[in-house]
């Protein structure tokens, strides 16, 4: 591999002179930041009021501005040219936490800035100490950083972030993903990387041709962790993490984010993670209050009639994008037809499509081309599209975590959403009463149809992987916070793997001082 690099908007670093930032390109800044997520919203005031739990030994203590924290002057202004201006909770704690070499398992609410919560922080620390001074250019590819996701698109949507924040620095981010052919992604690799987001699959395809080693990775962090392990991607990543030449877990530093950590995946993490600090932003594994939540009771043969009526009174627009959820792929791509048919402009998003055509979809979705997404799942997870304003589950999905990381779609960033909910009393009472308690912690109203149902039915709650095996017998929405404070932590038992795991589709998808000189 050709050292140094020198491409647009690709800094070096000197061994005796340090971190030398690129020049700036004004055409290469415009690409990347002019789809920038918008980082201020009517409702960040609120920030002040979300409750923060930061549990574990020697909790750094946690900044309130960007000007608090050490932060390299280089990343301060890639922040201020992505238009950040105020670190979200989950970021107040995220930099001071890294910045001491600590792991971390953070459990935030959708759209409140976790892909930044890690990225500020592990950028920081590269640019100003610089990369491994033996690590060997001519080799495989040795990253500094290892990311992994589980979806395709997530980890397309990391890269771009990861470009954003790195952009003139030293740092250069490469994304490998399955689904499509090797070669592009081989010719990236073959230039160099530093900090790499990856689906396992993939990964594990370039470790075995010997093009990539994890020998020099100092950090390594888990998006959307609790799908990560509850998808059935767990032997991937002990592979990954425990049997290839990752360092072991007191030379590297761990970090775990996601919106849901059932206490059978904090129990799991355990094996990844050394003296972790928990950080729970808002509730566990609860919406945001940013969006307003409606839920109207729909019958299967209504829905077709019922979304028409909302779509003509609260048309989509390139302000106000549209995202419906299905249940299968067939019926993605059916309903987006019907629309289409009735003249509302719709595409569809599905794991039958290819990525190019995945990928034209959501060009297409994002630019309002076609204002309405009809989508399986797989954009339910981690997407960030700017200017969703309305989430409709046209089918409500059978397990309640399902729903909250679905509306998290919108309400991102501080700005509100709308999100409305179809409810099949013949098809959807087993999640009645969770959907009532996320209504409630969300401080919605309950309708009275809903109430009705739960007493008539006996309640209906954890369905879907809960239906299977429990969550871990009893996984309490809202109270349960870092599982190791419960009395049951030493002694449990976590449920049978194939009760409660799904089978993942990769296609679907020392450590730092605080200060005290090098880390390497």
């Amino acid at each position: 591999m050709p050292a140094p690099r020198r491409e647009r908007g690709v800094g070096i670093w000197d061994p005796e002179q340090g971190h030398i930032p690129a020049p700036r390109d004004d055409a290469l800044e415009a690409q990347l930041f002019k789809s920038a997520h918008v980082a201020t919203g009517i409702n960040f005031a609120k920030y002040d009021d979300i409750p923060i739990e930061a549990s574990g030994n020697n909790v750094p203590k946690g900044i309130n501005a960007f000007s608090e924290a050490k932060l390299d002057p280089l990343l301060i202004e890639n922040i201020e040219l992505a238009t950040y201006t105020t670190p979200t909770p989950v970021q107040k704690y995220s930099l001071p936490i890294v910045e001491a070499g600590r792991d971390l398992m953070a459990c935030a609410q959708t759209g409140s800035g976790k892909t930044a919560g890690f990225l500020f922080p592990i950028l920081n620390e590269l640019f100003m100490k610089g990369p491994p001074p033996n690590r060997d250019t001519r080799g495989p590819a040795c990253p500094v950083a290892l990311i992994l996701s589980p979806t395709r698109e997530l980890t397309s949507q990391i890269y771009d972030e990861a470009r954003r924040f790195a952009y003139r620095s030293w740092v250069r981010p490469v994304v490998v993903y399955g689904g499509v052919p090797m070669r592009e992604q081989m010719m990236g690799v073959r230039r160099g990387v530093d900090l790499m987001v990856a689906t396992p699959g993939r990964l594990l395809d370039f470790i075995e041709r010997g093009m990539v080693s994890l020998k020099h990775v100092k950090y390594l962090i888990l998006d959307e962790a609790d799908r990560m392990l509850d998808m059935g991607f767990e032997p991937q990543i002990r592979r990954i993490v425990e049997e290839e030449d990752c360092p072991a877990q007191d030379k590297r530093v761990t970090l775990m984010f996601s919106a849901t950590f059932p206490r059978e995946i904090q129990y799991l993490a355990r094996d990844f993670l050394g003296d972790y600090i928990f950080l729970s932003v808002g509730r566990v594994g609860a919406a945001s209050e940013n969006v307003t939540q409606r839920v109207i009771e729909v019958a299967e043969h209504e829905k077709h009639e019922v979304l028409l009526d909302i779509l003509t009174v609260e048309p989509a627009s390139a302000t106000n994008l549209t995202l419906i959820f299905v249940e299968t792929k067939k019926g993605a791509d059916m309903l987006a037809h019907f629309l289409y048919d009735n003249n509302f402009p719709a595409t569809a998003i599905h794991g039958d499509r290819d990525q190019r055509e995945r990928e034209r979809a959501l060009h297409s979705f994002r630019t309002a081309r076609t204002p309405i997404l009809v989508a399986t799942a797989v954009a339910a997870r981690g997407l960030d599209i700017a200017n969703v304003t309305h989430v409709i589950n046209y089918d409500l999905p059978s397990d309640i975590d399902d729903y909250v990381h679905r509306i998290g779609r919108t309400g991102r960033a501080g700005n509100t959403g709308v999100a409305t909910a179809f409810f099949d009393q013949a098809k959807n009472f087993n999640v009645v009463r969770d959907l009532i308690t996320i209504l409630r912690d969300a401080n919605q109203e309950v309708p009275d149809f809903l109430e009705q149902v739960s007493r008539y039915s006996g309640g209906g709650g954890r369905g879907g992987r809960g239906g299977r095996g429990g969550r871990g017998g009893g996984f309490s929405r809202g109270n349960t916070r870092d599982f190791r404070k419960e009395k049951e932590y030493n002694n449990y038992q976590p449920p049978a793997r194939d009760s409660w795991g799904g089978g993942g589709q990769d296609s679907w998808g020392p450590p730092p001082s605080s200060g005290q000189g090098g880390y390497w």
